[in-house]
């Protein structure tokens, strides 16, 4: 039997004490944003399953997971993280397979392919759509700038603006409550440029 709680505080604990400083958006407190966000978009697209309601909030907890590994191709770290883990909390080999598939369906380019990837694909990105957009944005900008990642300003901006245009919402509630919101600030970005 999958042992929710229990493989839920192991990562969290581990988030908290290990990742670098400064990674400024990728933080405890996105993870626990999304595992929340998660859980509402379930709850608001009528989920009721149980097994796979477990399911989604581990792969939630756990999709930045590999930022304990490394910055580039996280998501394939954390599977690595997962496949070692997890066993220990009674997940069986097709639940992994399954967190698995949920956690790459978040690389970007999300590929979001089952409903349970397109919850975990919306809630991960759900600030796009959200009054936090731009206060979120300065703590992605900051971490991509302490990685040299990202030049200045300006480049900044014009990444947002490929971003957001590129960028699709899967589900019915965030294309709903998100959408509308996410091109505002889209529009409001293109007139900084």
């Amino acid at each position: 039997m999958m042992q929710i709680e229990a493989a839920q505080k192991y990562i969290l604990s581990k988030l908290e004490q290990e990742l670098a400083p400064n990674l400024y958006y990728h933080g405890i407190h996105h993870t626990l944003d999304v595992v929340n966000v998660a859980l509402q978009i379930a709850e608001e697209e009528n989920v009721k399953d149980s097994e796979f309601l477990a399911l989604l909030k581990t792969a939630a907890t756990y999709h930045d997971s590999g930022f304990l590994m490394a910055y580039s191709g996280h998501e394939a770290e954390g599977c690595g993280i997962v496949r070692d883990v997890l066993p220990g909390f009674g997940y069986s080999q097709g639940h992994i397979e399954i967190i698995c598939g949920m956690i790459m369906s978040t690389k970007v380019p999300q590929s979001a392919a089952t409903d349970l990837e397109k919850i975990l694909c919306d809630a991960d990105l759900d600030y796009l759509g959200r009054d936090d957009f731009k206060s979120i944005g300065e703590t992605l900008y900051a971490e991509l700038s302490a990685r040299s990642l990202i030049g200045n300003r300006q480049d900044w901006n014009q990444l947002q603006i490929r971003f957001l245009e590129s960028h699709q919402y899967h589900t019915k509630r965030s294309r709903l409550l998100r959408e509308p919101q996410k091109q505002a600030h889209l529009n409001e970005l293109r007139e900084t440029v």
